[in-house]
């Protein structure tokens, strides 16, 4: 007698690879953590549902633009698999800490990538969400103090002083224009270069015609909050 063992599908955000503009370079599947992605015949293929996490760590690799997120029924993401898979360790030798664990060292990022420049601006994460917008250096100024910060937010991170921002003010204010996006929490170092992240979240507000509300986050280099402003 065969026994058929069938996997309970649920809607899910899961990746999509669109076979015409795959060109083979196998960039994808170097950036997927999950090694979900291999190339097969000259082609980018999704190898099995369960190893993809839905968060796209592979969507800025792809210079093609022929990867996606999309929501369908599909197969739960299965942790325990992927760390079979990837061999249960990471580089150092310790337990990989996957997006769903969620022990006190767990990450509350709810997506990826999280580099303003990187990010789609119509990612579908975007569509009625609450945005943190923080200053590069906050992150090691406040870890602690960030992670609760931006938990159920959808994460943007920038440095006003050494990137580009032209480049910054164009990718805020069409994420800005083409989402409902709910509240904005900005976190800002004290030291004046941090400054230029509110300038180009208030310019990109005034571009894009919204007024969304916000609040306005200032620590200081000991990690200790200095001011609030908004709400």
């Amino acid at each position: 007698m065969i026994r058929e063992v069938f996997k309970i599908k649920n809607l899910r955000k899961i990746i999509e690879i669109d076979q015409e503009k795959c060109d083979g370079c196998g960039l994808c599947a170097e950036a997927c953590h999950e090694r979900a992605i291999e190339i097969i015949d000259g082609k980018a293929q999704l190898i099995s549902e369960s190893y993809c996490d839905g968060l796209g760590d592979c969507l800025p690799a792809c210079p093609q633009d022929a990867i996606k997120i999309v929501t369908r029924e599909a197969e739960p993401f299965d942790k325990e698999a992927v760390q079979a898979r990837i061999g249960g360790s990471c580089a150092s030798g310790a337990p990989c800490s996957l997006a769903t664990d969620t022990g006190p060292s767990s990450s509350s990022l709810s997506q990826w990538p999280i580099q303003i420049h990187l990010v789609p601006p119509r990612a579908e994460y975007f569509n009625n969400a609450s945005l943190l917008i923080a200053a590069d250096c906050t992150a090691f100024a406040g870890p602690g103090l960030l992670k609760g910060l931006m938990e159920n937010r959808v994460t943007l991170i920038g440095c006003p002083k050494l990137d580009n921002v032209a480049a910054y003010l164009d990718k805020l204010t069409t994420i800005f224009r083409d989402n409902p996006i709910n509240h904005i929490r900005l976190i800002r170092m004290t030291v004046p270069c941090c400054g230029g992240m509110v300038n180009l979240v208030e310019k990109a507000l005034e571009r894009a015609g919204k007024d969304v509300p916000r609040e306005i986050i200032i620590l200081g280099t000991d990690g200790i909050i200095q001011e609030k402003k908004g709400a």
